[in-house]
């Protein structure tokens, strides 16, 4: 187990690499703490939890509502939680994303750590204290930034992943690559889904990378006031995709990295459209597609990256440099429309 520590703002977080679950009791009090999974991840490894208080919670995008929240912040009642509880998120991004808005709001604040069980949460979803729920086709529009206290990242828990999730998480890293990491772009076009699986040197090796690559972007903006933004290289067009068409979050976000690559030619003369759409497609990942774009535009109008009568939209100027590019929405309107 190798820890590090990064600083944030206000906190810190000490990120456990190359480590195995059997090692979270000596991170946290087994006494004091109280797991958050869902169904999939008991099932899967329910030997894992055993000793440990544990709310299992039904898996899916569907249930990271305000409903979910309520019923787990009455579990903890039940369970006597206090202020000096740990709440550890066992999971995906959807369980990362609950435990850390319901640690954030109980008691008003109580500390949090997370164990990511899938490749998406390990490179993204559980880094950068983003931490909040979902209203309607509005994704991810009530929450809060709070760091974690801890992150523990055992790979051996990849192993039970389907495929689509494996794509899933390449998506997250493959923007990375694209917006900030020329050198790692070359790297997965040298691979792809099969050999890095295989390989499991490499393979930690890419979630310690793509995880630190986050988080320095984290710690100089953390609250998105600028380099930040470049991490929704993708996922302006892609959330309204998401939700819309009940995609994976990675097959939402490769649709709209390459759209986003397409609007990147068009403003900026951005050269390697095929570059960036050969490799998503090496990954399992969805490309050009048909949509409804009037729907499309709807959800775009209500998307937290607007400000007033532009959105800020994340390009790319060569592979590793993306750019914010504030559009006017009647400018974007027409450039969605001619997709």
């Amino acid at each position: 187990m190798k820890k590090q520590t990064f600083k944030f703002s206000t906190a810190s977080t000490d990120c456990y690499f190359d480590a195995a679950f059997k090692q979270l009791k000596e991170i946290v009090s087994q006494q004091h703490a109280i797991i958050i999974t869902d169904q999939n991840i008991f099932d899967k490894h329910t030997s894992k939890f055993k000793g440990w208080n544990t709310i299992v919670l039904n898996a899916g995008e569907e249930f990271k509502v305000q409903a979910t929240v309520d019923s787990v912040i009455q579990q903890l009642i039940e369970l006597n939680a206090d202020r000096k509880t740990t709440l550890i998120g066992v999971g995906g991004g959807v369980i990362t994303d609950i435990t850390g808005y319901v640690a954030a709001i109980y008691m008003r604040g109580i500390s949090f750590g997370f164990v990511p069980t899938t490749l998406l949460a390990m490179v993204d979803a559980s880094i950068g204290g983003k931490n909040g729920i979902d209203v309607g086709v509005y994704k991810n529009m009530v929450g809060i930034i709070r760091q974690p206290n801890f992150l523990l990242y055992d790979v051996s828990l990849l192993k039970t992943l389907p495929d689509a999730e494996w794509s899933n998480g390449f998506a997250e890293i493959i923007k990375h690559a694209c917006i900030k990491d020329a050198a790692m772009f070359k790297i997965l076009e040298q691979n792809n889904l099969q050999k890095i699986q295989r390989n499991k040197k490499l393979l930690s090796q890419l979630i310690e990378r793509n995880a630190k690559l986050k988080i320095k972007v984290v710690q100089n903006d953390e609250f998105e006031k600028g380099e930040r933004r470049l991490l929704n290289y993708g996922h302006t067009l892609g959330h309204a995709l998401e939700n819309q068409y009940e995609l994976f979050h990675g097959q939402a976000v490769s649709i709209g990295m390459t759209y986003a690559s397409v609007i990147s030619q068009q403003l900026l003369k951005f050269k390697q459209t095929d570059a960036v759409v050969k490799v998503l497609e090496q990954y399992g990942l969805p490309t050009y597609a048909s949509f409804d774009k009037n729907k499309v535009m709807t959800v775009l109008k209500m998307d937290k990256k607007r400000e007033r009568k532009d959105i800020n939209y994340i390009l790319l100027e060569k592979i590793g440099k993306g750019i914010v590019l504030p559009i006017p929405l009647t400018d974007l309107e027409n450039i969605i429309s001619n997709l």
